[in-house]
């Protein structure tokens, strides 16, 4: 670590010590750079002091970063806010700082929020070169690169499915569904779920994970064709900031028949008429499949995310 760094976590009411760093954020550019505000976060209990660090020389923050958990949580779920500075030595403070942190607080996930083509606005391009290498220097390799989707009142409003018939499920059934859908899976996070638990836990998981969701259960729904067999199960949800298309899966034998619009279309539907007007949604680049029917939907590509992580560690999505 450079000898003229101190590097610490907050203290209680030292908001404005983080907000003190002076480098304007990159446009679309991790957390900030996203339009998110710090200090409403710390107020709903999602960023808390312990949780987040900065790097100080000569008085001044040069550095920061900070944890991202869910309300009440006794640990941080991710990583999402990382500013190693402008420096000539900006990866280095910024290893040294996340060195300092995973150090008390463990190794966790991290996610790098960007541009929807990142890779050529050079300013973007640059600010992600220098996160992935300190983050890289903490013992981060990246995992999966997402995209993230944003469905606002002016997208299209699809019709409700005339082929697919919905209806409640309890946990049993969705669970029996969810081990159908793993097996064959494009999704990176399940399918390193499969790879490590087996079959059977990984679906035990992806259960317990979508009961994560600040929303009502009575939401969730499989689709039947007029046959009926099953075709897939739909969970329409809220995270702790907006609606959110929670999970979206269609059994292998009925894939190739479009049947994950009609999933998509049936949460739109339901999660359109809530107060926020928009609906946030995500998908993994190399899961083509579900990218081309989120882009027939009217689902415009909001952001990108990388995420990084270590071989031993999975988290939570940061909300």
């Amino acid at each position: 670590m450079p000898d003229d760094l101190v590097i610490r976590p907050l203290e209680a009411g030292e908001t404005e010590l983080f907000l003190s760093y002076s480098h304007a954020p990159v446009p679309l550019v991790g957390t900030e750079g996203g339009g998110r505000s710090y200090a409403e976060f710390v107020d709903t209990g999602q960023y808390r002091p312990e949780w987040s660090w900065v790097a100080v020389r000569g008085g001044a923050v040069v550095a920061r970063a900070a944890w991202w958990g869910p309300p009440g949580a006794d640990v941080p779920g991710a990583l999402d806010w990382l500013d190693p500075g402008t420096g000539p030595d900006r990866v280095e403070v910024g290893a040294a700082l996340l060195t300092a942190a995973q150090h008390r607080l463990g190794t966790h996930e991290y996610h790098l929020f960007l541009p929807p083509a990142w890779r050529e606005v050079p300013a973007a391009a640059q600010a992600a070169a220098d996160r992935l290498a300190v983050a890289e220097r903490g013992g981060l390799t990246p995992f999966v690169e997402r995209l993230n989707y944003r469905w606002t009142t002016g997208c299209p409003v699809p019709e409700r499915s005339t082929r697919v018939e919905f209806r409640p499920a309890d946990d049993g059934e969705v669970l029996a569904v969810l081990k159908r859908i793993l097996a064959g899976t494009l999704d990176a996070y399940s399918r390193r779920d499969v790879a490590r638990l087996g079959l059977d836990k990984a679906a035990d998981e992806q259960l317990a994970e979508l009961h994560w969701y600040p929303s009502p259960r009575d939401w969730w729904r499989l689709g039947y064709d007029h046959a009926g067999d099953v075709v897939g199960v739909v969970i329409p949800g809220r995270n702790h900031q907006m609606p959110v298309v929670g999970y979206v899966g269609v059994v292998p034998e009925q894939r190739g028949h479009g049947y994950a619009e009609d999933l998509l279309a049936e949460a739109t539907l339901r999660l359109a008429g809530e107060p926020d007007g928009v609906i946030g949604a995500d998908t993994d680049v190399g899961n083509t499949p579900m990218a081309a029917t989120f882009a027939r939907a009217g689902y415009p590509v909001m952001r990108t995310r990388i995420v990084l992580s270590a071989p031993d560690i999975s988290a939570p999505e940061p909300g």
